[in-house]
């Protein structure tokens, strides 16, 4: 005699309604989770902003001046070749090269800044273009309008 054969798997069935149901949860959390990624780039910018902003502090602290914009933010890590503050500067000030904004974006610098900050750093959120709004507005230690 022949014992009974048992099926030891899924059948086509099963596996077609497990991947509907997940297609269906994925549709449903998915851009619940894209616009949160927006969100944080916003607020990465902003928080790397702030640390752009107390380096350059630190550098005029330390050398008398802040950087000129020909100097930029790259001073920040790379001693000026002016001989008189490389003489003062006691950098690098940032633990790495000048990183990008979340958007893979150099962050912009420019003197003066708005109300009353001898400097500006931003960057020109998700489109790379001044201007904006939502996740396009322009984010950090703005220029003057």
């Amino acid at each position: 005699m022949r014992a009974p054969r048992h099926s030891a798997g899924f059948t086509l069935l099963e596996m077609l309604v497990v991947l509907v149901i997940i297609g269906l949860i994925a549709s449903l959390v998915g851009p619940r989770l894209f616009s949160r990624v927006d969100t944080s780039k916003v607020q990465v910018a902003e928080t790397q902003s702030r640390l752009l902003r107390g380096a350059v502090e630190t550098f005029r602290l330390e050398v008398g001046r802040i950087p000129s914009a020909e100097e930029g933010l790259a001073v920040l890590y790379t001693a000026p070749s002016d001989e008189r503050a490389r003489a003062r500067w006691r950098g690098p000030y940032l633990d790495e090269a000048v990183p990008a904004d979340p958007w893979g974006n150099p962050y912009q610098y420019s003197i003066p800044g708005r109300d009353g900050l001898p400097f500006a750093i931003y960057s020109w959120g998700a489109d790379g273009k001044p201007g904006g709004e939502g996740n396009d507005a322009d984010v950090g230690f703005l220029p003057p309008q």
